[in-house]
Parts: C-alpha cells; sequence; structure tokens
C-alpha cells in the first residue's frame, strides 16, 4: 500500500505540534498510561486504521504488557485480562468512536460505569485521547498511509 499523500498533519504548518501538545497534555490526567494505550488499540480497531493498530500495540508491548492483553483487546469483554476500571474504559472509547451506531450514542450505562472508575478531570483525558485518536485514524486510513514494519 502506498499513501495517497503526506501525513496531513505534517503537511499543514504547526498542525504536528498542536497534536503532539495535546496528547501530551492527556497523559497528565491521571489515566493510567495503560489505559490510555488500551483504549487508542480499540479504537484503532474499530476504525481499521493499520498505521495506528501497529503503533499501539507496539506502545504496549513497549512498555511491558503481555501478549495476552495485546492480542485480546479486540475481544476484552470475554477475555479475563482486564480491570473494571480498563473496562470501563473500552466501553466509553468504543461508545465514543461509534457514535452513528446507536440512537443514545453514549447510554448513562456506559458513562455511569467510567464516572465511577475516573474523576472528572480523568474522564476528559479519557474524552480527549478518544477523540485525537479518532482524528488521528481518520488522517492516516483516509490517506492510506501504511503500517510501520513491526520491530521486536
Amino acid at each position: 500500500m502506498h499513501a495517497r499523500m503526506t501525513n496531513p498533519a505534517t503537511a499543514v504548518p504547526d498542525a504536528l505540534p498542536a497534536l503532539i501538545a495535546l496528547g501530551a497534555s492527556v497523559t497528565r490526567t491521571g489515566v493510567p498510561e495503560a489505559t490510555l494505550n488500551l483504549v487508542h488499540l480499540r479504537a484503532s480497531q474499530i476504525n481499521g486504521s493499520a498505521w495506528n493498530v501497529s503503533k499501539h500495540a507496539a506502545d504496549l508491548k513497549q512498555s511491558g504488557e503481555s501478549d495476552e492483553r495485546v492480542f485480546a483487546v479486540a475481544a476484552w469483554r470475554e477475555a479475563p485480562y482486564f480491570t473494571d476500571a480498563e473496562r470501563a474504559a473500552l466501553a466509553l472509547a468504543e461508545a465514543a468512536t461509534r457514535l452513528g451506531d446507536r440512537a443514545d450514542a453514549v447510554p448513562d450505562t456506559i458513562w455511569d460505569e467510567a464516572a465511577r472508575h475516573y474523576d472528572e478531570q480523568q474522564l476528559a483525558g479519557l474524552l480527549l485521547a478518544i477523540g485525537l485518536g479518532n482524528l488521528w485514524h481518520r488522517l492516516m486510513t483516509t490517506t492510506r498511509q501504511p503500517a510501520a514494519p513491526v520491530t521486536s
């Protein structure tokens, strides 16, 4: 696969530093890094963004996550490897990524479970991470950015 164009975030002056700064601010909201990476991976899978799936799986592995956890993200509901807080974050990520899949895009049950595990700043961090991730998916998938080679 060949990219249709240069990554739009690098083609527009000042766009990439702004996106990187937003991503960095999310890491300071108190949401565990592992949770953010799990959320990024799940939303990447939903959006079919090979570049992002490859990146976030590699990020998880580099941070010491087990193969079982990385491989099971797509089936997190049936896998025993995730905490209740991680499950709440993954459910929120799925709902916020699939906004058009149901009339009530993010049902109270999903929101309330996330709010049970995360305070307001952390919820804001999760939502910004999900939104920023979905922006990256749209950029990378639309322009057909190829997945980076996996290195060990």
